[in-house]
């Protein structure tokens, strides 16, 4: 079985005005343009009595060598999610309103195909390799995984300020 090493976890939350199809979009599309593999594994809507609950979970990965291979988890817990209409120069703009929580997880995975396993001495092998051999090189793709990471929940972060900030600026024009 391959081994998985969590090494990066963060959460954004966010309250307020935000659109929720362009915020979906650009993570989305951030994990898209860095060459990731996206899978959606669970997407759930469900109204209550404050609005629409969200819970959508995404596994992303990217093979870095034939040995290694980055994994970022997302998960999204959305709560009280309504319609919601911004005046932006005179015009009047559909968005959202609402709680919003995203987590982040990045895993750095080893022997992801399992290559290793098929016997008790290759996996003991593994283990040597692991510990003696690639023990430099599994530190730098565990600081490259931090910095990507990092930069997405940042560019997450940017997108959601931006957005609720120049709506919030609308609102307050009224």
């Amino acid at each position: 079985m391959s081994e998985k090493s969590d090494i990066f976890k963060q959460v954004v939350k966010h309250k307020g005005f935000y659109n929720y199809a362009e915020l979906y979009n650009f993570c989305y599309d951030w994990l898209k343009s860095e060459d990731y593999l996206v899978e959606e594994r669970q997407y759930l809507e469900k109204m209550t009595s404050y609005g629409k609950e969200v819970k959508i979970e995404w596994k992303a990965w990217k093979k870095i060598s034939d040995y290694y291979k980055n994994v970022i988890e997302v998960t999204w817990h959305i709560l009280g999610m309504n319609d919601a209409e911004v005046e932006e120069n005179g015009k009047k703009i559909k968005t959202n309103k609402g709680e919003v929580k995203i987590t982040f997880v990045g895993v750095l995975e080893r022997d992801y195909e399992d290559t290793w396993e098929k016997e008790p001495f290759w996996k003991f092998m593994r283990s040597i390799y692991d510990k003696y051999i690639m023990r430099t090189t599994q530190d730098e793709y565990e600081v490259r995984l931090i910095n990507k990471a990092q930069a997405y929940v940042e560019d997450v972060k940017s997108f959601l300020n931006l957005e609720g900030r120049r709506e919030q600026r609308e609102i307050d024009v009224k």
